[in-house]
């Protein structure tokens, strides 16, 4: 779902364009509909399992859930106890994984202490697994076969492609190296007819300012607030903070953002920046899923 109609221009203070992730995942998710719409609105659906009372989890699948009904989808959200056992946890997902009425399934996490989150991702089907994090997923995308990609590493890719930021034999540094995150960004940035030159680094590389600096695009996603200064970015290059933290001011990337915007030619904002597609993603992944299961 790649809207490249009138890419959005808006500036930061030091004149760096500003890649919003709510105004882009708006646009992705009025197209969704207009697809669903346009295929004479099949029903396509989306179930989220949410396991205990964790509040910052109960806000992001409420997030989901009024996303996927302005996409024209079905959403349904199972929930279970914090004292549910591994069997209930896993004979639930079995179930929405047969189902045949349901298209995407996402487990919210982090489970419950004392809960195996793989055990439970294993019962969740390759086609079905629209945060795309299962171990046939992954090997799909490693293997450059068709399948549903990781939502935020997508959500990355969108920001780059709306805004036709340039990809194409340009460095890029992904700084973090997670399953998530980091490699699924490392493999769809090095992807053919993406085609950056990718460098994977962390927290432990001993010489992270100079390898950044050498990036044209910088890809934060290592959970350490605001571990990229100015000092890591070259001028003009496009920043991405994927990192979230919590601190007394409220949540913080790993880009510390009023410095960086000064430098660098393109910056997403935290808030605002790769949270909201990662939201977009999994709505177009749910599509993606409904058509490889032949709704249409």
């Amino acid at each position: 779902m790649n809207d490249h109609t009138g890419p959005l221009d808006v500036r930061t203070p030091g004149g760096a364009l500003l890649l919003d992730g709510n105004a882009l995942r708006d646009r992705i998710v009025a197209g969704l509909r207009e697809v669903i719409e346009r295929a004479g609105s099949p029903r396509v659906c989306l179930a989220t399992v949410l396991v205990g009372d964790d509040g910052p989890s109960q806000v992001y699948v409420r997030n989901k859930h009024r996303q996927a009904e302005k996409a024209g989808m079905t959403s349904r959200n199972e929930t279970l106890p914090a004292t549910a056992s591994q069997a209930q946890v896993e004979d639930l997902v079995a179930g929405l994984a047969a189902d045949p009425g349901v298209h995407g399934i996402l487990v919210q996490s982090p489970l419950p202490s004392g809960l195996d989150f793989d055990a439970v991702l294993r019962h969740v089907p390759a086609d079905k697994d629209v945060d795309g994090l299962t171990e046939a997923s992954l090997g799909r995308l490693v293997r450059g076969v068709d399948g549903l990609v990781p939502c935020t590493p997508l959500g990355v890719m969108r920001l780059l492609e709306h805004h036709r930021i340039p990809t194409a034999g340009r460095r890029a540094v992904v700084v973090g190296r997670s399953s998530l995150v980091g490699l699924p960004a490392a493999l769809l940035l090095a992807r053919k007819g993406v085609d950056a030159t990718v460098t994977i680094a962390h927290s432990r590389s001993t010489d992270l300012v100079e390898v950044c600096r050498q990036a044209d695009i910088i890809v934060a996603a290592a959970g350490q607030a605001r571990m990229i200064t100015a000092e890591h970015v070259a001028p003009g290059a496009t920043v991405i903070d994927v990192g979230i933290s919590r601190s007394e001011t409220g949540i913080v990337g790993d880009v510390d953002f009023d410095a960086v915007q000064a430098v660098a030619g393109a910056i997403t904002p935290m808030p605002g920046g790769t949270g909201p597609m990662t939201i977009a993603c999994l709505l177009e992944n749910t599509l993606t899923a409904a058509r490889l299961q032949g709704v249409w």
